[in-house]
């Protein structure tokens, strides 16, 4: 029934990332790791990811914009490296206060850059790449970060949505090959990471189909309270493991 409930969750989720970008890891890792630990649920997230973005990458394959990608993964890469190397040291309740409270730090961040209009130039963007890919290898998910970033680089609507989910793909695969290396990659990881990737990946062309009437409003909200309850689920996690 657990697994059941997951495939369901993440068709769902997938939907929402389908739609706006954003919001799969923010719904699925708390529950990821409520079944498998903070530390495995990460690689697992991570394998389910690379799917998704694949199917967002297809989806919008025509408005994506070569230059951003290239300028955000340049250093964005070698920088998810050395971030998945230190989540991996890092003791396990302590990745849990750390995605935590990053979920927590999103909300005042996000609404922030919502407010004032970024505009990021050609370096900023080499230097944002390496900030969050850091990040992304250390607390996983910087999506509701992701697309302010590329909107202040100019980009709008599908090639907003294709570009971020190719710089995310490029990412969490850099990430997964870390783990790789390190030895994380057993084959019921990759079962469940291949099994929730699935789940998305059907998620976004319904989503695709069938387009969500949200306001803005309400989209902020709910991406708020998204990262509100996953961040508090996560600190909770860790109090009582």
């Amino acid at each position: 029934m657990i697994y059941i409930a997951l495939a369901l969750i993440g068709i769902v989720s997938g939907m929402i990332s389908g739609v706006v970008g954003t919001g799969s890891s923010i719904i699925l890792l708390p529950i990821l790791a409520y079944i498998f630990g903070a530390k495995l649920a990460v690689p697992i997230m991570a394998i389910a990811s690379i799917m998704g973005n694949i199917s967002r990458v297809i989806l919008w394959r025509k408005q994506l914009n070569i230059k951003a990608f290239l300028l955000f993964t340049s250093l964005g890469i070698p920088a998810t490296v050395l971030g998945a190397k230190t989540l991996w040291i890092m003791p396990a309740t302590l990745s849990n206060i750390c995605i935590g409270l990053f979920f927590l730090v999103l909300i005042p961040i996000r609404r922030y850059t919502k407010r004032h209009q970024l505009t990021i130039k050609n370096w900023q963007m080499v230097i944002i790449g390496g900030i969050l890919g850091y990040i992304t290898g250390v607390v996983f998910s910087t999506g509701p970060l992701l697309l302010p970033v590329f909107s202040g680089f100019g980009l709008t609507k599908g090639a907003l949505l294709a570009t971020e989910a190719a710089a995310s793909f490029a990412i969490y695969f850099t990430k997964s090959l870390t783990f790789g290396a390190l030895g994380v990659l057993q084959k019921d990881i990759l079962i469940a990471g291949v099994a929730v990737g699935c789940s998305l990946m059907v998620g976004n062309y319904l989503g695709k189909s069938f387009v969500l009437k949200m306001s803005e409003k309400t989209f902020n909200l709910a991406i708020d309270a998204m990262l509100l309850l996953a961040g508090c689920s996560m600190l909770w996690e860790a109090y009582f493991h």
